[in-house]
C-alpha cells in the first residue's frame, strides 16, 4: 500500500492540567523535513518528538504545532510564599529592631522584593510532557491513515495508466509485422525505379539493416517489465516513492527510444499517447511517500 505525502491531522484532548492540541500538515518533499512549533514548557521534548515522528514518516515536509491551554486554578500552579525564608527574614528584622531599639513594624512591601520569597509554582512537567507525547503518536497515526486513504486513490490512478501502457504495447506489437512488410515493399518499389538493378543479396542486406534500425521489440519488452515492476511495488508496505520515481524515468527512456525509431504514423501516435500516460503517472508518483 502506498501513501500520499499530503495530509492533515488535528487532535485535542482535555486533561486535569489543561487542554492539549496537536496539529500536523504534510506536503510532498524529497526528504523528511520536520518543522515544530512548541510552547516553551515543551521545548525540552523537541528531540523526542522528531525521533517519534521519524518512526512513522519517511518523506514529506511536516509542520507540527502543539498548543497548550492551562486550566485556571490547576493544582500546583500559581504563586507560593517561601515560608521558611519569610520566617527567617522576620526573625532578622526583629533582631535588627531590638538592636536598634526601634518599634517599627517590618515593611512588607520591601520584604516582598527579597529574591526567592515569592515562588512561581508550575505543575510537574513530567505528566504534562508524557501526555503530549502520547497525543503526538495518536496524531501522527491519524495523519498516516489519511495519507494512506489518498495513497489508495493514487494507486488506483496509476494502475489505470499502467493498463493503458499495456494496451499500447500490445497494439504496437500487433502492428509490427505489417509495418515491416510495408517498409520492405516501399524499399523494393524505390529500387525498382533505379536505372540499374541491384544484386538481390544486397537488397536483402539493406532490408535487414533497416529492419534492425526500427526494431522495437526490446523496448516493448522493457516497458512490459516496468509495468510488472510497478504493479509489484504498489503492493509493498514500505515507502516506495523514490523507487517509483526511478521507474518513471525508465518508462520515459523507453518511450523516447520508441518514438525515435518510429516509421509509421500509428506507432508515432502510440508513442505520444504513451508519454502522456507516463507523465500522468509521474505526477501521481511525485506525491508518493
Amino acid at each position: 500500500m502506498i501513501r500520499s505525502m499530503t495530509g492533515f491531522a488535528r487532535i485535542e484532548r482535555q486533561y486535569d492540567f489543561g487542554r492539549l492540541i496537536w496539529e500536523m500538515r504534510s506536503v510532498n518533499h524529497r526528504y523528511l523535513d520536520i518543522g515544530l512549533r512548541l510552547p516553551e514548557e515543551f521545548r525540552p521534548l523537541e528531540a523526542d518528538i522528531r525521533q517519534s515522528l521519524g518512526q512513522y514518516l519517511s518523506r514529506g515536509k511536516i509542520e507540527a504545532s502543539l498548543r497548550f491551554a492551562e486550566t485556571a486554578g490547576a493544582k500546583g500552579s500559581g504563586l507560593e510564599l517561601n515560608l521558611a525564608l519569610a520566617r527567617e527574614l522576620l526573625e532578622v528584622h526583629g533582631e535588627m529592631a531590638r538592636l536598634a531599639k526601634s518599634a517599627h513594624e517590618p515593611d512588607i512591601s520591601q520584604l516582598l522584593k527579597w529574591p526567592g520569597l515569592i515562588e512561581d509554582k508550575r505543575p510537574d512537567p513530567a505528566p504534562l510532557q508524557a501526555a503530549a507525547m502520547e497525543l503526538l503518536v495518536e496524531t501522527v497515526q491519524d495523519l498516516q491513515t489519511g495519507r494512506g486513504r489518498e495513497g489508495e486513490q493514487m494507486a488506483s490512478a496509476i494502475r489505470e495508466r499502467l493498463a493503458g501502457v499495456t494496451t499500447l504495447t500490445e497494439s504496437i506489437r500487433s502492428w509490427l509485422p505489417d509495418i515491416r512488410a510495408a517498409l520492405k515493399q516501399r524499399m523494393l518499389d524505390r529500387i525498382a525505379d533505379l536505372p540499374q538493378p541491384l544484386d538481390p543479396g544486397r537488397i536483402e542486406q539493406e532490408v535487414a539493416i533497416l529492419a534492425q534500425k526500427i526494431d522495437v521489440d526490446e523496448e516493448l519488452d522493457r516497458l512490459d517489465a516496468h509495468v510488472d515492476e510497478v504493479y509489484r511495488v504498489l503492493e509493498l508496505t514500505e515507502p516506495v516513492g523514490r523507487r517509483l520515481d526511478f521507474l518513471m524515468q525508465e518508462f520515459n527512456r523507453e518511450s523516447n527510444t520508441l518514438s525515435s525509431k518510429s516509421v509509421d504514423q500509428r506507432t508515432t501516435q502510440a508513442a505520444v499517447d504513451l508519454k502522456v500516460l507516463i507523465e500522468q503517472m509521474r505526477e501521481q508518483v511525485q506525491n508518493v511517500e
